[in-house]
């Protein structure tokens, strides 16, 4: 029996272990985590747990770290025959990650969620260091059900989703929000208006309303928003900007362009600094992934949220309730999202501003903004640096134990 950490706490560089991989809404919290602790500790040694397949491979190391690969299949009945290989596969990337932490010499491994954490979480466990988990979703994923098993640290990013872990993790995990990247977090959206209005073209006295499909957007979101800007293309009053992911970027300026509506709508392949995008809308059409709502709640958004229908446990239908049950969002099913029906719901609130405000008021902003901090307070105290600043005022965590 190990412990996790002595009271004194380590000598040398405080190191860290982030396993997050897959989608940008577990890759980016992760790395608000890490910008968080080498905040608070200039000189630790940070890296990063993934797979080959995720966006990882070029977020990561773009945004200034180590990314090391494991052998790791999702967590997908799609999978068929393979699926039976998952615990084989588990095993064998768990091993690998523990042989990445052991080298580092580790002190502390985070798992963000995602299929590519669950081994980092486990190499976590064989090699006796303390783990800590992160779940963004109001529904946890199967990686991340598997991985608070296998310790009582556990983060959560929105509280109804204590209901769906087990009794042990329920009681022990501490709801901290969902880690945001800075500009996002700090963000004064009346402050930022003027600037962001003016980089996105919107004429004065017009209403903006931004698509927001994700990182690779959104086929559904992006025909209906072509449809609702052929409907709105003689309009002075809607500007629409269509974030159409990389791929059909093209496509979608060809087609604004042949039917009229290039004036009326703007369509960019990604959105580099969204703190601008939030900053200039009045309405935010978008799915409903676990970051994305905690960004909304954050900066208090209004907007229509039409879930990904074969998001697994149906967890992003639930991540938007917490909006629409408070009266912050309308929830609008995939299956009737089209420029017609988004018309019928976006018209009355674009000529009702009382409405709008009415939303935005009612959205919860949480501790999102400081989550990062709060999990790179809790990374320190179990790495037994409980007395620096990111440490100060976060829940006591005790020491973790063990078995290497």
């Amino acid at each position: 029996m190990a412990t996790a950490h002595d009271t004194q706490g380590p000598r040398g560089p405080l190191s860290v272990i982030v396993g997050a991989g897959g989608t940008g809404g577990h890759i980016y919290p992760g790395l608000a985590v890490a910008d968080a602790i080498r905040r608070a500790e200039p000189g630790a040694v940070i890296s990063f747990i993934g797979t080959e397949r995720g966006l990882e491979t070029r977020l990561i190391p773009a945004a200034g770290y180590r990314l090391h690969t494991v052998d790791m299949i999702p967590f997908d009945p799609s999978l068929g025959s393979r699926r039976f290989l998952l615990p084989a596969d588990l095993l064998r990337s768990g091993r690998q990650a523990r042989r990445l932490i052991e080298a580092q010499g580790a002190h502390v491994v985070v798992g963000m969620g995602g299929y590519p954490s669950a081994p980092a979480v486990l190499g976590a466990r064989l090699a006796g260091r303390p783990a800590l988990v992160h779940e963004s979703n109001a529904v946890p994923g199967r990686a991340n059900r598997f991985a608070t098993a296998l310790t009582r640290n556990v983060a959560l990013a929105f509280d109804r989703s204590r209901e769906h872990l087990s009794a042990r993790a329920a009681l022990s995990a501490q709801t901290v929000g969902m880690p945001l990247v800075g500009a996002v977090a700090g963000l004064d959206r009346a402050a930022l208006r003027a600037e962001a209005r003016a980089a996105f073209g919107v004429p004065d006295g017009a209403r903006l309303v931004l698509f927001n499909g994700g990182s690779l957007g959104a086929a559904r979101l992006t025909e209906a928003a072509v449809e609702l800007a052929r409907r709105w293309r003689f309009r002075p009053d809607v500007r629409l900007v269509i974030k159409t992911g990389p791929q059909a970027l093209d496509e979608v300026r060809a087609r604004l362009a042949a039917e009229g509506c290039a004036e009326a709508a703007r369509a960019v392949g990604y959105l580099d600094r969204m703190e601008l995008a939030y900053a200039a809308a009045d309405l935010v059409v978008c799915r409903a992934g676990s970051a994305t709502v905690a960004e909304l709640s954050s900066v208090r958004m209004p907007a229509v949220l039409v879930p990904y229908p074969h998001a697994p446990h149906d967890h992003q239908t639930h991540n938007a309730r917490v909006l629409s049950d408070a009266g912050a969002g309308l929830l609008l099913p995939d299956g009737e999202t089209n420029g017609a029906r988004l018309a019928e719901l976006i018209e009355p609130l674009l000529a009702d501003p009382a409405q709008l405000a009415a939303m935005s008021a009612a959205a919860d902003p949480g501790t999102h903004a400081r989550a990062a901090e709060l999990m790179a307070g809790w990374v320190l105290r179990l790495a037994g640096r409980a007395g620096t600043t990111a440490s100060s005022g976060f829940p006591h965590t005790s020491p973790e134990r063990t078995h290497a």
